[in-house]
């Protein structure tokens, strides 16, 4: 039996990353399991065209975030671990400081006690002080601190490319093979189909 992972998705701008995410954890058939906050239900209504029982639909088991008594409280629960896309600040620091308000920050908590793998999408910029210790006390606790941050060796010709590398990225955590965006090689430069921007479009 494959324990799941979980999916997050917080009120940060980016809920994106944490819906493609689950996609393509499903599309993989991979198990998945999904906490929503109040927030991120709000800003899917802002930022995207999807309703939220799609979103939902993508999940095996979806988790009230105010229900500290779910199964992914407890670290008794096993998981292959937590992605939290995207990561609010809030969020960011309530696990840096295992202040466990809500199941997201629980559930994170219990991943790191356990020794599982948490990834946090950080979505902020820029970056205080503050910002940038509490990511370093969270990556103290055992978290992989993974902002959004875009890439351009694979040729991205659309916003969900950049969107899919990130998300890639997010899944090598867990060693799970896809195919989301192309991988660097040496020869990557010399890729005729990869299309950079000349000196007169940059």
């Amino acid at each position: 039996m494959t324990h799941p992972i979980v999916v997050a998705i917080t009120g940060a701008t980016g809920v994106i990353y944490g819906v493609e995410v689950l996609k393509a954890l499903r599309d993989l058939n991979q198990p998945r399991h999904l906490i929503l906050s109040s927030s991120a239900v709000r800003n899917i209504h802002i930022e995207t065209e999807y309703h939220i029982d799609e979103i939902k639909e993508m999940a095996e088991v979806i988790y009230d975030h105010k229900d500290i008594g779910a199964s992914v409280a407890s670290g008794s629960f096993k998981t292959r671990g937590m992605v939290v896309a995207p990561c609010t600040i809030k969020t960011l620091s309530a696990i840096a400081n295992s202040f466990n308000e809500n199941l997201v920050v629980r559930a994170a908590d219990c991943t790191l006690k356990e020794r599982r793998r948490l990834v946090l999408m950080v979505r902020e910029t820029p970056l205080h002080k503050g910002h940038l210790e509490l990511m370093m006390k969270a990556a103290d606790h055992g978290a992989t601190i993974l902002p959004p941050m875009p890439s351009f060796y694979h040729g991205p010709k659309t916003v969900m490319d950049i969107v899919h590398q990130s998300v890639g990225k997010a899944l090598d955590q867990f060693d799970i093979e896809h195919d989301l965006y192309r991988r660097w090689t040496s020869d990557a430069g010399k890729d005729p189909s990869i299309k950079f921007p000349t000196k007169t479009e940059s």
